[in-house]
Parts: structure tokens; C-alpha cells; sequence
């Protein structure tokens, strides 16, 4: 009697697992193996299934031999052409069986996409976001802090501080940004003795004219004590173009306009407009560590006053929202007050905090 149970359910659970088979989308691999469950997508690179006892399981296209959808997918061809249908594939080909027209067969290496109903309208919902965003979406950033602190022969503080923030759209981006340093230490019999000093901060916005080219606009503040420098205001403007525009690596190139309006604690008032030629660059050798690094320089129209922004920094990654950073920053002017170098440099390091919205 127990043997003839155990054979009962075990006969239901086989009954089971076919019924299973036929509804689920099936999945065939190079290696022989067939894998039952839900197609969730196919980005160009591998291909998602949601399985009942595994959850999502990632396949590489190219271990994929076969597939088999019972349920509609949307395909997308080179070209443009957008399917919706059951899919088959088989012999290098794919066949969507469409409701309007019927099944349509195209070379499967010409599949740039398939997602399922649920993932392309979450596709669809992204798409619009990014298509008309609320201005308090989109934002991404990082906050940068950074200490030293010597006791014995010398007594030091030093903090440091930089912000960033940004949000991209497929029209526009607009980006502000913050540095500040502050060292203090013991020089001689005196304590508290200010060593360092310098604030730098700046809006900009850029908005897409083409695929490549794009026009910008920008306002640059800046305040260094031992630079006597109270404030230097500096809107610019013009065009730039993207000669390189992937994930893992963007080069910008600018040209404009600038006029520089710099007040001096020594009494000295100065404007003067300026040309701009520069760049940004960013790349990323791996997942978590990448490189950032911009150049902009300054050519005077009405004198021989040049300036040269250049800065670079080098990050690396040890949670999403956690990383370290080495940061140099150089601030050249060709004409400084008197008794002034005309080189400022500053080099941080410490911890980042990256946020996203």
C-alpha cells in the first residue's frame, strides 16, 4: 500500500513538471542541457531566464542554441524593426510569430534585443524618465572628505572637502561642483597658524545640439587667502564636441569664451576677457576603479594674463556607495599680485561617498 502511494505521487509529480514543460519557455545550450522557465531579456550579451527553483539565471548568448518562448516577447532587429510575438530559433535563425504579420524570420545574429512584457515596459518607464525627468531626478554624485593631523615636532590640521553632483538627461546635463581645503598648524611659538586656505566651486550646463556636438555654459567662483585672492568670477560659454561617447570611456572637447572678474585683497580690481580651449576625459580600467582628469586653459585677449585649470582624479571602488580617492588639482595664473607664485597646487586623499537618484 505505501509502495503504491509513494508510485502515485511520484507519477502526479512527473505529470506535473511535463504540464510545467509545455507552458514554460524552454531553453537549449550548446552542452545538450534544456532550461525550463520564464525569458526575461536578452541584452546583446546574455540572456536572463527566470526559473521556478533557481530564480534568474544568466546564460551567456553565445552558450545558447535554442530558445523557445510560449508567451509574446519584444524582439528588436538592426535596423530598427521592433517584433512582438512568441518566439523560435533554430538553423541561425529566429522566427517571431507576430498577430498582425504573421511569422517573420531574420537572421538571429540580427537581434540587438528581446524583453519580456513586464521587462520592457519597466524598459519603456526608464526610457521616459530619462525623456522628461523631473528636475529633482537623475542626480548623481560624490562627497570626498579627507584628514591629516601631525603631533611631536610639528602641529598640523588639515581637512579637505570636495562635492560634485550631476544630472544627465538625453537632452542636457547640468553639474555644480565644491573643493575646499583648510590646514592650520604650529609655526614657531605660534598655534593656530592658518597654512592653507582655498575655496573653488562652479555651475554648468550643457545641452545636446547633436549626437556629437553640444553648447555649454558655465560660471566658475574661486577664493584663495594666500593667493590674496578675495574672488575670482569667471562666466564662460560656447560649444563643445563628443569625440568619444562609450561606458567606459568620454572625451569632450570645448571652445568659448570667458571673462574673468578678479578682486584682490591688496586693493586690486581687474576684467578681462579670456578665449577657452579644453577638454574632459574619463575612463574606466575596471569595475571599481576609474579615472577622471580635465584641462582648461585661459588665453587673455586685452594682455599677456594667462590662466590653466587642470585636475585629475583616480578612484577606486569598495562598496557602490564607498570608495578611496587620489586627487590632484593645478591652478596656474601668468600674472599673480605682486610677491605671489604663479603655481597652485593641491593633492587630497581620502574616502568617497557616492549617491544617486
Amino acid at each position: 500500500m505505501i509502495i503504491a502511494m509513494k508510485r502515485i505521487r511520484l507519477a502526479v509529480l512527473c505529470a506535473v513538471c511535463a504540464c510545467f514543460s509545455l507552458w514554460a519557455d524552454q531553453v537549449v545550450l550548446k552542452n545538450g542541457d534544456r532550461i525550463s522557465g520564464s525569458i526575461v531579456k536578452y541584452d546583446g550579451k546574455n540572456l536572463v531566464l527566470k526559473s521556478e527553483l533557481a530564480g534568474d539565471i544568466t546564460i551567456p548568448w553565445s552558450a545558447v542554441t535554442d530558445i523557445k518562448s510560449t508567451e509574446p516577447l519584444n524582439v528588436g532587429l538592426k535596423g530598427g524593426q521592433q517584433l512582438v510575438g512568441s518566439v523560435q530559433t533554430g538553423d541561425g535563425k529566429i522566427n517571431v510569430e507576430t498577430k498582425d504579420a504573421g511569422v517573420v524570420t531574420a537572421p538571429r545574429e540580427s537581434v540587438e534585443y528581446i524583453r519580456s512584457k513586464s521587462e520592457e515596459a519597466a524598459y519603456q518607464a526608464q526610457l521616459e524618465r530619462f525623456r522628461n525627468p523631473r528636475l529633482t531626478d537623475l542626480w548623481t554624485g560624490f562627497l570626498d572628505l579627507g584628514y591629516a593631523q601631525s603631533r611631536g615636532n610639528a602641529v598640523t590640521n588639515t581637512f579637505n572637502l570636495t562635492a560634485n553632483a550631476s544630472r544627465a538627461t538625453t537632452r542636457d546635463k547640468m553639474s555644480a561642483y565644491f573643493t575646499s581645503i583648510y590646514s592650520s598648524g604650529t609655526v614657531g611659538d605660534k598655534s593656530g597658524v592658518v597654512t592653507a586656505n582655498a575655496k573653488r566651486g562652479g555651475l554648468s550646463y550643457n545641452i545636446n545640439l547633436s549626437k556629437k556636438l553640444f553648447g555649454f555654459g558655465s560660471v566658475d567662483l574661486e577664493n584663495d587667502e594666500f593667493q590674496s585672492l578675495d574672488l575670482r568670477f569667471v562666466p564662460a560659454g560656447g560649444l563643445g564636441y563628443h569625440v568619444i561617447a562609450k561606458d567606459t570611456t568620454t572625451l569632450d572637447f570645448q571652445a568659448g569664451g570667458a571673462v574673468n572678474r578678479e578682486f584682490f585683497s591688496t586693493g586690486l580690481n581687474r576684467t578681462h576677457g579670456e578665449a577657452l580651449v579644453g577638454q574632459v576625459f574619463m575612463h574606466k580600467f575596471s569595475k571599481i576603479t576609474t579615472l577622471q582628469e580635465k584641462f582648461f586653459f585661459y588665453p587673455g585677449f586685452s594682455d599677456s594674463a594667462n590662466r590653466i585649470n587642470f585636475d585629475v582624479s583616480f578612484v577606486t571602488s569598495i562598496r557602490k556607495w564607498f570608495g578611496w580617492q587620489l586627487s590632484f588639482s593645478d591652478r596656474y595664473l601668468s600674472d599673480p599680485v605682486a610677491g605671489r607664485k604663479k603655481n597652485d597646487t593641491l593633492f587630497t586623499t581620502g574616502v568617497r561617498l557616492t549617491f544617486a537618484k
